[in-house]
């Protein structure tokens, strides 16, 4: 593929590894160590106004799922992101304490997270609204600056034209700036891959650098 900035559709289980990283930088760690490209970002939005994420701990025979934390304090239903807006850090006690919060019951991480849909649709309706782009379906190396959120990572999958895969690409490099990239998503299928403890369908960013041949 040559060199290029165009759309780029994460399919569902690439999303997962995606919102991962906005998840970690709203991590207390991350936080009270001034190490997260989104650094005091209460009420700042992140992500488009159509999406949220929510925590779901208690839904049963979901993997993911946990009644309790590390600290061993209950668990309970909760927003991190709301209307695109981040409305609370993912804290335990000892990185609450550190900034003088109060604990999400978060030691150990999140437990069944969602990040909503917005269209009702489809991987395949997700390539037909791009039209033309890039489907990645595989990432490779370790690429992300949890600092700065540049991001830059080997990828390969299917070229998309009128809306339908064309021909399969490799050996290529998808860059950014998560800041940029969580604001520019344009929609996120409802084909949510639910083996994870992330829950989110594929999701299309309208504009990344694809570095090919030149």
């Amino acid at each position: 593929l040559k060199s290029q900035k165009c759309p780029v559709i994460f399919n569902a289980n690439q999303a997962c590894s995606l919102f991962s990283s906005l998840l970690n930088a709203l991590s207390g760690s991350r936080q009270y160590k001034k190490s997260s490209f989104l650094q005091n970002c209460i009420n700042i939005q992140v992500l488009p106004e159509n999406i949220d994420i929510m925590e779901n701990p208690l839904e049963v025979k979901t993997i993911g799922s946990s009644a309790f934390d590390a600290d061993g304090m209950a668990k309970q239903k909760q927003f991190f992101v709301k209307n695109g807006k981040v409305i609370s850090y993912i804290m335990g006690q000892y990185s609450a304490n550190q900034m003088g919060l109060k604990s999400t019951a978060n030691a150990g991480g999140i437990s069944n997270c969602y990040i909503n849909s917005t269209i009702d649709g489809s991987l395949e309706d997700l390539i037909k609204k791009m039209h033309k782009g890039l489907l990645v379906t595989d990432l490779m190396g370790q690429g992300i600056n949890d600092t700065t959120g540049d991001y830059s990572r080997g990828a390969q999958g299917f070229w998309i034209e009128n809306g339908a895969i064309q021909y399969p690409v490799s050996g290529i490099t998808i860059a950014g700036n998560l800041k940029s990239m969580f604001l520019n998503i344009s929609a996120i299928a409802n084909d949510i891959d639910k083996r994870g403890n992330i829950k989110v369908g594929s999701t299309l960013i309208t504009n990344m650098t694809i570095a090919g041949e030149n």
